[in-house]
């Protein structure tokens, strides 16, 4: 039965504009191209002006807007209800939070709204959307998740426990929808570079996380958030990067399931699987950020001056 997902003719027409819908949408939209009918939505529609700027003549030809939160059942039918014959051929699930500090010190209140937009979003767009791609054989769901969705990364515990869900339920969704010719993506980037996230970090150093002992959060500001910030500024990817790299996916023949945008976050993922215990991953970031936490800030900024740009164009290859 699984290979009939592969034998199974495309259907996918080149004459044919494809119906993209893109939740989460932001300042980049991947698709917004000659070749789709792009969807864009967003909580509230008041703060769309960057995106229609980035989009161009495409506004309101190529592209239209709608509203729309994830974290409702009753917008996201009405959202879906609203496209004419509820006909989407691609997914993108893009929308998503984050949260990090001390796990003893963030409130289940805060937990549970990670989950609710990150896993929980994306089961409520693939259980409106994927029955029409099933019926019609035809469709490609892609979720933008994390590297951190393949291994854990300490004081992002509960944004990463969200990727590891998602990731979960997309593996499984993957192996039974090839039946029905619906192709599954998971976008993997490691730190995209904003001011959103920048912002975040800012707010982040200032809380005082109640609860967490002394010595944790002595690592946490002098050790996690200065090599972070550096990582981001230094070694991230741009939004258009990681919309290159989906893209790419989309026009793909056969689409990859898993897609690491950065590859210099290869290694770090391989070392996940270079013992069957997973004890090697786990005693090398225990190192890096208790024994070498010092050493690793100075060396994140080296690299940071040091990394060349035929480098960073390199990043944008979903392989």
């Amino acid at each position: 039965m699984i290979s009939e997902g592969f034998d199974k003719p495309n259907r996918r027409e080149h004459d044919v504009k494809r119906e993209v819908f893109l939740y989460g949408s932001k300042e980049e939209c991947p698709a917004v191209q000659t070749h789709f009918i792009v969807i864009g939505t967003m909580r509230d529609l008041k703060r769309k002006d960057k995106l229609v700027e980035a989009a161009g003549d495409a506004y309101g030809k190529t592209l239209s807007l709608l509203t729309l939160d994830v974290c409702s059942d009753e917008s996201v039918k009405q959202c879906v209800d609203s496209i004419k014959d509820r006909h989407i051929d691609i997914l993108i699930n893009n929308a998503g939070v984050g949260l990090v500090g001390p796990i003893e010190a963030l409130s289940l209140d805060e937990m549970k709204q990670v989950f609710e937009t990150n896993f929980y979003g994306v089961v409520r767009m693939i259980k409106e959307v994927m029955p029409g791609m099933k019926s019609r054989c035809s469709g490609h769901i892609i979720v933008i998740s994390s590297v951190l969705g393949l291994h854990g990364v300490a004081f992002n515990d509960v944004y990463s426990a969200s990727k590891f869900a998602t990731e979960g339920l997309c593996e499984g969704l993957a192996i039974q929808l090839l039946n029905f010719n619906v192709n599954v993506s998971m976008i993997e980037p490691g730190p995209v570079n904003t001011e959103f996230e920048m912002k975040l970090m800012a707010e982040v150093s200032k809380k005082e996380f109640v609860g967490a002992d002394a010595e944790t959060l002595n690592h946490f500001r002098t050790c996690y958030l200065p090599t972070q910030v550096n990582l981001f500024q230094g070694l991230g990817q741009t939004p258009e990067d990681i919309a290159k790299v989906t893209k790419k996916v989309i026009e793909s023949p056969r689409p990859p399931f898993r897609n690491l945008t950065n590859p210099l976050y290869t290694p770090i993922v391989a070392l996940k699987y270079a013992d069957e215990t997973r004890s090697l991953s786990v005693r090398t970031f225990y190192h890096m950020l208790y024994n070498l936490g010092g050493i690793m800030h100075v060396s994140v900024r080296i690299m940071k001056f040091l990394s060349l740009g035929w480098l960073r164009r390199r990043a944008i290859a979903p392989t």
